[in-house]
């Protein structure tokens, strides 16, 4: 009984650090930038192949 209760005070006084949003603005702003120019690189290369061929074609 007296390990419980000396546990639950341990517990009790640890000081747990609260999450800050900063950060997580921040990676999801970078994760976006990211996908973006993924978008933009695949979109460039598809319009690249496209007009590559369009050439090779006519």
């Amino acid at each position: 009984m007296v390990y419980s209760v000396m546990t639950q005070e341990a517990a009790a006084s640890t000081n747990v650090p609260t999450q800050r949003h900063r950060s997580h603005l921040v990676g999801v702003a970078y994760l976006g930038t990211i996908g973006i120019v993924m978008v933009v690189w695949i979109a460039g290369l598809v319009w690249g192949a496209m007009a590559f061929f369009n050439w090779l074609v006519s």
